[in-house]
């Protein structure tokens, strides 16, 4: 069939290139773009049944306003505001309430906070700050709810005093910023990666042509993957971020060029060996690896595909999208490489000369056939020396630390984190994402002192820098701001003095929740019923999703994996044992991505869903080179005894596995050109974990548990222990 197939191709050559540039012009014309298409974002990154939404809205339904916002206007002024510029603050805030700001129209109200008056807990500075949080119907989006904020902080609050810092704040506002930076560096980061592939397969390939056919192909793949994508979003009503798009672009970079430069490296080599012509080389280069591009190809797609099990809508885009992108580059691989090596035939190497004698045979032994050589006389010894580094690398686990830095991940000169920085010199940070606590009991508003000890010891737990509850309301009629109107239930807000997006706040709120029964039942309310609303209690289910959704993905992942590397293999040994290798790479970058964040750059946390998203890719990826090297290994155990088959196969394959996972590695680490922390987590511990996999367990792990296993790594099947010994007594001396 994979000669039947690469004869088509060749002979097809000129229609199969003709159709691929068609096809890429009709899509570009006619489709959207995954922008145009709006099919979904990083909004989306929450639980959708989460109870800390269904605690918003019951919150609103009890009480008389809604007074959890995402949208804050700050001013700080470090000299201290005048009274009579809080008294403009106050006007501005009224005008938003009664819908009179031109600009602003549409917003449902504002409230002002200020450090002004009164002995309040959470305030650091004293008169120098004020916060407006305004308050929105859902009908108005985030860039709606931005932009209102903006034109009460620029416009309506203009000219500011000398000193006077203005800036717009919030969870929503620093998504529609994260937003337009994406959308900003994202030409950059395609530009960089770019130059480094034609720049990897120019060095690999010495060759001026080879790059071009590469960039031809990633230009034919990139493009129509983007629009089938956005399609597919619309059609299927499958949300497909815009904000991932740089990771579509790294991966579908670095995939098309890895096989690229495996077509590259097998097309040489035939050419070389015998001057076969360019399309008889191209053809047995297709025949041969048809089935290994094939195998590639269905391996990350079906372990990226697998997110799809995620409970988080975010992860459940990602995955398929993912997927989808790896199905386009495998389908540009399949055919429109070899059509295109198969037309330019020996001029793809120049100016080097193609069809010179292969003098591999000839050569002095290198370092890579010298160290697989000890691996496969000492496996045990490289297995534990292998198993020994990978652990200490992973080892930064024990100290991981998840959150959800939206506004503290964005760069230190945005204006959402600008915002912050002065929110926090003059409030406790949690002021910005307060946590509120519904307690419902019939005739709650009754139970004064209940109440107030309630309050009183809600202030007292670990982290909280001020509770506001019912002794805000010293008559105790039922108003509707901290006491509902029926006097059934009462509102307290409570402020962290940590980042409320950050892991630490996120594991406070855990362990307050976790003791509120008992503190309930200590203040005389055994029987009330508690909802808790806010971004930090949202962020901690998050989180918690994130982390069951390691349960649900891994093995789902990796079986995933498996299946294809049993189909490929015809076996059911080494498939196992070479996917439970694949999650050592992971597992080692995400320890070294702790020490680096958590610990050199002193960040507080990785964001919730980096290590589950980079996890997924690098097991996904590292099965590109386990298909390559093991197919290559089976390969030579026809001819040859198993280890030296390792070592003859392991020695031709390397220098394709390591240029793979650098291109790889270095299209990922691209994405840290876009300055939000996310991506430069995702960008090291992607990067990282590639070179990790193609160096160390590729290189060293593998060949060391193919040797100690031995040809009991086909079993069931047949195809190595049948043919293995008997080619190996073949090579016995008579």
């Amino acid at each position: 069939m994979s000669a039947a197939f690469a004869s088509a191709v060749v002979r097809l050559r000129w229609a199969v290139v003709v159709a691929w540039i068609a096809a890429t012009v009709v899509v570009t014309l006619t489709l959207p773009t995954i922008q145009q298409s709006e099919t979904g974002g990083l909004g989306d990154l929450v639980p959708t049944d989460a109870e800390a939404i269904e605690a918003e809205a019951r919150s609103a339904e009890l009480f008389a306003f809604p007074f959890i916002s995402r949208t804050f206007v700050v001013e700080r002024d470090p000299l201290g505001m005048s009274l009579d510029r809080l008294g403009l603050l106050v006007r501005r805030t009224a005008q938003l309430t009664l819908d009179e700001l031109p600009g602003t129209r549409g917003a449902a109200g504002a409230y002002l906070v200020s450090n002004h008056i009164g002995e309040v807990p959470f305030v650091r500075e004293r008169g120098t700050t004020a916060l407006m949080p305004m308050l929105f119907p859902p009908e108005i989006g985030q860039t709606g709810r931005t932009n209102r904020a903006e034109r009460v902080a620029f416009d309506h609050l203009q000219p500011a005093p000398p000193l006077a810092q203005l800036g717009v704040t919030g969870t929503i506002p620093a998504r529609k910023v994260s937003g337009d930076i994406i959308a900003d560096k994202l030409p950059l980061m395609e530009g960089l990666v770019l130059l480094f592939v034609l720049v990897a397969v120019t060095v690999y390939t010495r060759s001026l042509v080879a790059p071009l056919v590469n960039l031809a192909a990633v230009a034919v793949a990139y493009l129509v993957a983007i629009r089938l994508l956005a399609v597919v979003g619309e059609v299927f009503e499958v949300s497909v971020p815009s904000e991932v798009e740089p990771i579509l672009v790294a991966l579908l970079f670095g995939i098309v060029t890895d096989y690229v430069i495996f077509y590259s490296s097998r097309f040489k080599r035939h050419l070389r060996a015998s001057g076969a012509d360019g399309r008889s080389a191209a053809r047995t280069t297709t025949t041969e690896l048809t089935p290994i591009v094939l195998a590639c190809g269905f391996a990350v797609a079906a372990g990226t595909g697998a997110l799809v099990v995620a409970e988080l809508g975010f992860l459940q885009a990602f995955g398929p999208g993912m997927a989808m992108t790896v199905l386009v580059g495998m389908a540009v691989a399949l055919t429109f490489v070899p059509a295109v090596l198969a037309i330019l035939g020996p001029r793809v190497l120049w100016p080097s000369r193609g069809a010179r004698p292969d003098r591999a045979a000839h050569r002095p032994r290198g370092r890579n056939e010298r160290m697989l050589q000890v691996v496969v006389r000492r496996p045990v010894l490289s297995l534990l020396a292998t198993l020994a580094v990978l652990a200490g690398l992973g080892s930064g686990l024990f100290w991981l630390e998840l959150g959800n830095p939206i506004i503290t991940g964005l760069p230190a000169d945005s204006g959402p984190r600008q915002a912050y920085a002065q929110v926090t010199e003059g409030f406790a940070p949690g002021v910005i994402a307060p946590t509120v606590i519904v307690v419902e009991q019939e005739n709650i508003a009754q139970q004064r002192e209940a109440l107030r000890q309630l309050g009183a010891v809600l202030a007292n737990q670990a982290g909280v820098a001020a509770v506001f509850g019912p002794e805000l309301n010293p008559t105790g009629d039922p108003l509707g701001a901290v006491i509902a109107r029926g006097g059934d239930a009462a509102r307290f807000v409570v402020t962290f003095d940590s980042d409320p997006l950050g892991a630490t706040a996120i594991r406070r709120l855990a362990n307050l929740r976790a003791r509120l029964p008992g503190i309930l039942e200590a203040a005389g309310l055994p029987a009330a019923e508690t909802l808790i609303a806010g971004d930090t209690a949202l962020s901690q289910e998050t989180v918690e999703a994130a982390v069951a959704d390691i349960g649900r993905v891994a093995p789902a992942v990796l079986a995933a994996v498996a299946i294809v590397l049993i189909l490929f293999l015809r076996g059911l040994v080494a498939p196992l044992y070479l996917v439970a290798v694949a999650a050592l790479a992971p597992l080692a970058a995400t320890g070294l991505a702790v020490y680096f964040f958590q610990g050199i750059l002193g960040n507080g946390e990785l964001n919730y869903f980096v290590p589950l998203a980079a996890g997924v890719l690098l097991v996904a990826l590292g099965s590109d080179y386990n298909v390559f090297l093991v197919g290559r290994i089976w390969a030579e155990a026809r001819r040859r005894p198993l280890n030296e088959a390792i070592v003859a196969a392991g020695a031709g394959a390397s220098r394709a596995i390591s240029a793979a996972g650098i291109v790889l590695a270095v299209s990922f680490a691209a994405t840290a050109v876009v300055p939000v922390q996310v991506f430069r987590e995702l960008a090291f511990l992607v990067g990282v974990g590639l070179l990790i996999d193609a160096f160390l367990v590729r290189s060293l792990l593998v060949p060391a548990v193919i040797a100690l296993v031995g040809y009991r790594s086909g079993w069931p099947g047949t195809t190595l222990s049948r043919v293995g010994p008997r080619a190996q007594r073949a090579t016995e001396p008579a």
